[in-house]
């Protein structure tokens, strides 16, 4: 799993690479410009027909934009290429004077600014380029850019209107840590295309606000042993990957049967309002669990079987609303169930929020909890939850973890992170809070981040989807780290998502429709794609 760092631990791990492991710097700057070399070939060759400006600053990010010249220089791509260099040449230190002089060393002459007449000047013979790699400040920023690189991000953004820029390690301007919008038009940053950062992203790279600066995001390898970030317990936030959730979809064995694959009870729903627990069974059904029952009201059996007949149900006598309550649990529903999944389409009253208490404190196998189950635990003081299952799961959008954690929505999105992981903790629960890069939290305080999804989840059902498919893969893969089933489960959520509006618009897509696309995503994931 890709760690996932702040710009402090980012320079702990360069410190290590380099005093305590002997890997020198000198190689780690080389090896940086030579992978953003690599990618502009890739993305943008054949070179030697683009017009390139290379932006280098003092400190180590200029050092890695002067090797990115030379490299264009002699590996092709140096025919039109400018590079710039915002400091005097005796002013530069260690390996970043180094690659100064390396450069000249192949008739590379780099034009020197040092204020912002000078900029002015060389100004109109840069702007006809068509690519700009930008090397002037990266993760050493601390506070705002100011003065000359004010200028330059300005100008980078709104002068070179045909160019794609491609930043080093970070756009220039943008924190390496998350935090509040840097507003104001003295501390913009560069709006980058690409970003190639390396051995590892930057928080602000993955979170909002900042992430949107970055254009797409290509971690490269520059030297840093993996060790040095496995064996750091500090360490606790990653990055969800295809290569972390694609081992358990290698295949099935041939003598297996549908007892193999779990049994999965999914209670909720009422007479109106069958289609949240219909969709939540078949979710489950089509993730892969081998039998799935659906516990609902009486009158909304005979809706879920005639759309989805591979659905059995439990009939549950109804109370006033048509709707399901604790009166009518009884500990037999749960005989033989692997999974238990409780909350959609439920209701909120009393007796609703008495029934998701009484399985809460009845069932030991690992338990989902969603939608208006969520709402009964709110309502609950956390001492009262008393929870017998080897598993809590909880899946709260913003508006569901704004209730039970007695904040408002707005606190809860400004507070994700450390919210996610405080509560994962305190309350001894997997937690997944769901929204752009949905977050999953575990009781020993790390955090997974998923990078997949689209704005076509914002459709109402597609959390019951996501609750299924959760308990279908529980069911499944018992074996496995549950953070891992369950990231398996948000993550192929996400990619179904952005496959279905490809092909069908962001607009039109169903929550239904994800499962139509499940089957590709999987594929893709189990081949590396």
């Amino acid at each position: 799993m890709q760690k996932i760092l702040t710009a402090a631990q980012m320079r702990e791990v360069d410190r290590i690479t380099i005093e305590e492991r002997g890997v020198p710097g000198l190689l780690l700057m080389e090896n940086a410009g030579a992978r953003v070399y690599e990618v502009l070939s890739r993305r943008y060759g054949p070179l030697g027909e683009q017009r390139i400006v290379v932006l280098c600053g003092k400190g180590n990010n200029g050092g890695d934009g002067l090797v990115v010249a030379r490299h264009l220089a002699v590996r092709g791509g140096g025919s039109h290429m400018r590079a710039v260099l915002f400091a005097e040449p005796d002013r530069l230190k260690g390996d970043t004077a180094t690659n100064y002089r390396a450069l000249r060393g192949v008739d590379v002459e780099p034009t020197v600014v040092t204020d912002a007449e000078g900029w002015t000047r060389v100004l109109p013979d840069l702007t006809p380029t068509n690519l700009v790699v930008d090397a002037l400040l990266g993760t050493g920023l601390r506070g705002l850019a100011e003065g000359l690189f004010a200028d330059v991000i300005r100008d980078v953004n709104t002068r070179f209107p045909h160019a794609k820029v491609i930043a080093v390690d970070m756009p220039s301007g943008l924190p390496s840590d998350t935090g509040e919008p840097m507003g104001g038009p003295t501390s913009m940053s560069v709006r980058a295309d690409e970003t190639v950062t390396f051995t590892a992203p930057k928080v602000s790279q993955i979170f909002p606000p900042h992430c949107e600066q970055v254009g797409r995001l290509t971690v490269a390898p520059i030297g840093s042993p993996p060790s040095v970030m496995d064996v750091n317990p500090d360490l606790t936030l990653g990055l969800l990957e295809a290569s972390d959730v694609a081992p358990l979809f290698e295949g099935r064995e041939r003598t297996s049967h549908k007892g193999d694959y779990g049994h999965v009870l999914v209670v909720g729903g009422s007479r109106s309002k069958p289609g949240a627990v219909l969709m939540a069974g078949t979710a489950a059904m089509r993730a892969g669990a081998g039998l799935v029952t659906v516990a609902t009201a009486a009158g909304a059996t005979s809706a879920i079987v005639g759309n989805t007949p591979e659905l059995m149900t439990f009939p549950v006598a109804e109370i006033e609303d048509g709707s399901i309550g604790g009166g009518a649990f009884d500990t037999a529903w749960l005989d033989r169930k692997t999974v238990v999944a409780v909350g959609p389409g439920l209701g909120t009253l009393d007796a609703n929020q008495d029934l998701v208490r009484r399985i809460v404190r009845e069932v030991e196998a690992p338990l989902v909890v969603d939608a208006d189950g969520l709402t009964a635990l709110a309502a609950t003081p956390p001492g009262e939850w008393s929870a017998k299952s080897q598993l809590l799961v909880l899946t709260p959008h913003p508006g569901e973890m704004s209730r039970l954690a007695g904040l408002t929505t707005a606190e809860v999105q400004k507070t994700r992170l450390d919210l996610a992981r405080s509560f994962a903790r305190e309350r001894d629960v997997l937690l997944v809070l769901k929204g752009f890069r949905t977050l999953i939290a575990t009781p020993d305080g790390r955090v997974l981040v998923n990078p997949t999804g689209t704005p076509a989840l914002a459709k109402g059902g597609s959390g019951d989807i996501l609750t299924g498919m959760i308990a279908g893969f529980l069911a499944q893969f018992r074996d496995a780290e549950p953070e891992i089933v369950v990231g398996a489960a948000v993550y192929l959520h996400g990619l179904a998502a952005e496959l279905a509006a490809l092909e069908s618009g962001e607009q039109t897509v169903g929550a239904t429709d994800l499962l139509g696309y499940l089957p590709k995503a999987i594929e893709q994931v189990r081949d590396g794609q």
